[in-house]
Formats: structure tokens, C-alpha cells, sequence
């Protein structure tokens, strides 16, 4: 792509406001985002819902941008929900559990990764934490915890608090060998680094659009995979996850045989539109290329802490181990101390993992970087 520095410094006006390095709890929106829900309420406003068949278009388009995003088979492997919560709870609640089965995660999740398996002790289902932070194989440590009765392996791509990336295609394989299913939570990964369900043999994979995917809170990625939709029950009901939605008078409903059947109500046209346009960017950068720079900025980040006497790096960072997250603490000066002086210099970031957190993306220019570290220090 030609001029790409170029393209983005258009697109990021953020960068003349602010060093913004929070991507991993909410993202800014490209201005072609902006532009799509500043049109999206024109339309609103002077013609009410005259335009709706065209923001489906949008939509569909969406889900099929998504499922070339994430290389699965087909749209109708993805439906598009609120959250990344309300997707695992799909997954947990409709799973096929017997009393006695147990799920294992990683005991460094986000609460929503866990609550959801938590939330199953009243049906007999055991969850199984296993401590992945500082394993020299945390791949083989997690698979070596499931048993004969280990149903689903539910992980982060990349942990929220610390930056630890997983090998996602050795989880996977492990998995298929012993017969289980393989969950997904790609909210801190999607969008940084590329994510492949069917090499990774991933059997469901969520993610909210607001960070790494640059879009909305409000809108969230459901990849199902097709093989597991009539297995997993039912749980939301309501017009549109039934086969035809526009034939409001049928009585004799049937759930839509596509991913769509995830999808109890009216969707989120609103987000849907900025969700379009921010993953049409990511589309237009290209996987490869925004993985690239993003590990380039996180590690241009490691080599400055790392030369940084009072400092200390807290992400692995051994190569594959971490995406966009940096988390580090300072050895003389408190954490929150630290945060609250990078907020009144306008660093856009957070306390994690019992350090502060910067998580750039593909467009934070370097010199941004150094400038931020550089008042951790001043």
C-alpha cells in the first residue's frame, strides 16, 4: 500500500491530541468511522428508516468482511452480538455439559472468560485454573491439565493484564486430538495479530469491535463453528434468530440455520456502521502488515525498558509470546503514582497486572512511544 504513514495520520487524528496507548480497553475510531455514524444519523434524521434496506447491505457486507477477517468457511458462520460477554455466555449455558465435566482456563483471565464456566457449578461442571504467567510451555501446561472429563479449553488470545500471547494452533490440534472443544476469546488479539479458525481448529471465537478492531462498544464478532450450531442450546429467543425473520405471522418458527440463530433481537444498525468502516481499514491495511507494525511499536517499547534502569518489563517478551500489549512497572515509584503522572501528560493508558499498560496500535508513531516512556522517568 502506498503511503500508508500517510493514510493513517489521516485517518488518526487522536495522535495530535493526545499519545493514546489504550488500545486494549477502548479504542479511538479511524475518521472514516466517524464519518460512517455521522451519515448513518443524517439518514436518521431526514428520513427516518427510508434507508434500512441499504444499512442490512451494511450489514451483511459486515459479517462477510468478518468472516474473511477471521478465514472462516462462510457469513453464515458469524453472528454479530453485543459483547464478547454475551458470546461466551452463548457458549457456556448452550454447551452440552453432564455433571462432573470440566472446563479449563487460564487462572489470568478477565472476568468475563471466567464467570461465564463459573457461573456452571449449579450443573455439576468443574473449572480448572491453570497459573500460564512465567510457564516456560504454557501450552503444554494447560493441555496437560484436561482429563477424560475435560469438555472445553476456554483462552484469551492474548491475556488483558500481562500481554502473554498463546499459540492458538497448537491449542487447537490439542484439543482435536483429544476430542474437545476449543474456545476462543480474541478481544485483546483480533485485530493485532491474525487469527485463523480453521489452521487454528478453533471451534468458537469472540471479540468486542473496541479495541484492536478500532470500532464501537456495542457490536461483537460470534464466530460458531458450523458443526457445533445445532448443538449448542438455545437460550434468547425473539424475531430475528428464526429462519425467515420477515414472515411475522408464521407460526410454525424454525431457529435460522446460520449463525444468525445467536441473534435474538433488532441489531445494533448504528454500531454495525462503524464496525463496517473501522474493519474495512484494518481489510485495506492488510493482516500481515498490521501485525508488523504492531509488534514493531511493542518491540520498540521492550527496548526501551529494557534500557531503562528504573524499569522493569513485565510482558514476555520472548518472540510469539506477546501482540500489542506492554505492561511494565517502575522500581521506585508506585504504579498508580506512575499512571496518574502519564495521565496529566496526556498518555492514554492503564494500570494492569500490577504495572502500567500502553498498548498501541499500527498508526502510534514511534517518537510517541519514546516520548511516553520518557516521562515515566522526567
Amino acid at each position: 500500500m502506498p503511503n500508508l504513514d500517510a493514510l493513517l495520520a489521516r485517518e488518526f487524528p487522536v495522535e495530535t491530541h493526545c499519545i493514546y496507548l489504550n488500545h486494549a480497553a477502548v479504542a479511538p475510531w479511524p475518521k472514516r468511522s466517524a464519518e460512517a455514524v455521522q451519515d448513518f444519523a443524517r439518514q436518521c434524521l431526514e428520513g427516518g428508516a427510508r434507508h434500512y434496506r441499504d444499512w442490512e447491505q451494511t450489514e451483511q457486507g459486515l459479517r462477510e468482511r468478518l468472516a474473511v477477517f477471521i478465514h472462516a468457511g462462510s457469513a453464515d458462520d458469524i453472528a454479530l452480538l453485543k459483547n464478547t460477554s454475551e458470546a461466551l455466555s452463548v457458549v457456556s449455558q448452550g454447551f452440552p455439559w453432564q455433571a462432573g465435566d470440566n472446563v479449563v482456563i487460564c487462572a489470568e483471565e478477565f472476568p468475563s472468560n471466567r464467570i461465564v464456566w463459573e457461573a456452571l457449578a449449579e450443573r455439576g461442571v468443574q473449572v480448572r485454573p491453570i497459573a500460564v504467567q512465567g510457564a516456560v510451555d504454557p501450552e503444554q501446561r494447560l493441555l496437560d491439565a484436561c482429563d477424560a472429563r475435560t469438555r472445553l479449553l476456554s483462552v484469551s488470545s492474548v491475556q488483558y493484564a500481562a500481554g502473554l500471547r498463546l499459540d492458538l494452533a497448537r491449542l487447537g490440534a490439542g484439543c482435536r486430538q483429544r476430542t474437545m472443544a476449543f474456545c476462543v476469546d480474541a478481544i485483546q488479539g483480533l485485530g493485532a495479530v491474525p487469527h485463523d479458525v480453521e489452521a487454528m481448529r478453533i471451534d468458537f471465537l469472540m471479540a468486542d469491535a473496541h479495541k484492536w478492531l478500532l470500532g464501537p462498544e456495542g457490536v461483537a464478532v460470534f464466530y460458531c463453528r458450523p458443526e457445533w450450531r445445532d448443538r449448542i442450546r438455545l437460550h434468547q429467543f425473539g424475531w430475528r434468530m428464526v429462519e425467515d425473520p420477515l414472515d411475522f405471522e408464521r407460526r410454525d418458527w424454525q431457529p435460522a440455520a446460520s449463525a444468525r440463530r445467536f441473534e435474538c433481537g433488532s441489531p445494533n444498525m448504528l454500531g454495525i456502521q462503524a464496525c463496517a468502516a473501522s474493519l474495512g481499514l484494518l481489510l485495506e491495511i492488510g493482516a500481515e502488515r498490521l501485525e508488523h507494525r504492531i509488534l514493531e511499536r511493542s518491540e520498540y517499547l521492550f527496548d526501551l525498558i529494557e534500557r531503562t534502569p528504573r524499569l522493569e518489563l513485565i510482558t514476555d517478551s520472548r518472540r510469539g509470546r506477546y501482540a500489542g500489549i506492554v505492561t511494565f512497572r517502575h522500581r521506585e515509584l508506585p504504579s498508580p503514582a506512575l499512571f496518574q503522572k502519564l495521565q496529566a501528560h496526556d498518555v492514554i493508558c492503564a494500570q494492569r497486572g500490577g504495572g502500567v499498560r500502553f498498548a498501541p496500535h499500527c498508526y502510534n508513531r514511534l517518537e510517541g512511544l519514546e516520548r511516553a516512556l520518557r516521562f515515566c522517568t522526567d
